[in-house]
């Protein structure tokens, strides 16, 4: 029987960010707003995954997330998974949804959207959950996750 062993370091208390697609990694982190954390946060990226391929993994020691900054997450790595943990324990286990409509955290991709020109809070209908599309609620271009830049 082969051993297994961990590829990133347990964490005592936070939350743990799994099945994050290898090449979406730092775009979690920047979702989340990561940098500005200062506690001890742990990644790893191009991990083994039967379901991916490669993954990501985060680990952010004593910090859980709220379901809105989770969902968040859904619009690069539809199929996330987080555990929130205490005492090196696994207490909770979310999944991300992609919710059914998306305001102020993505921008249009039309250059001539009134949301990229005026002081207007961008809003998206979700169109594709599986393959993350947004409908702009103004100019209704539909912007893909290849092509999505979120803020």
């Amino acid at each position: 029987m082969e051993e297994k062993k961990l590829q990133v370091s347990a964490i005592k208390n936070g939350t743990v960010i799994d099945h994050v697609p290898a090449d979406h990694l730092f775009m979690v982190i920047n979702i989340l707003g990561l940098q500005k954390i200062k506690k001890p946060i742990t990644f790893g990226t191009n991990l083994e995954s039967s379901r991916l391929g490669r993954k990501a993994i985060i680990k952010i020691s004593d910090v859980y997330f709220e379901d809105d900054d989770i969902n968040r997450i859904a619009l690069v790595a539809p199929e996330a998974k987080l555990n929130d943990i205490r005492d090196y324990q696994v207490v909770n286990k979310r999944i991300v949804e992609v919710p059914d409509n998306i305001v102020g955290i993505a921008k249009c991709g039309n250059p001539k959207c009134i949301t990229n020109h005026d002081k207007v809070v961008p809003k998206f209908e979700v169109v594709n959950k599986k393959h993350v599309a947004l409908k702009c609620h103004y100019c209704e271009k539909i912007t893909d996750s290849e092509h999505m830049e979120i803020f």
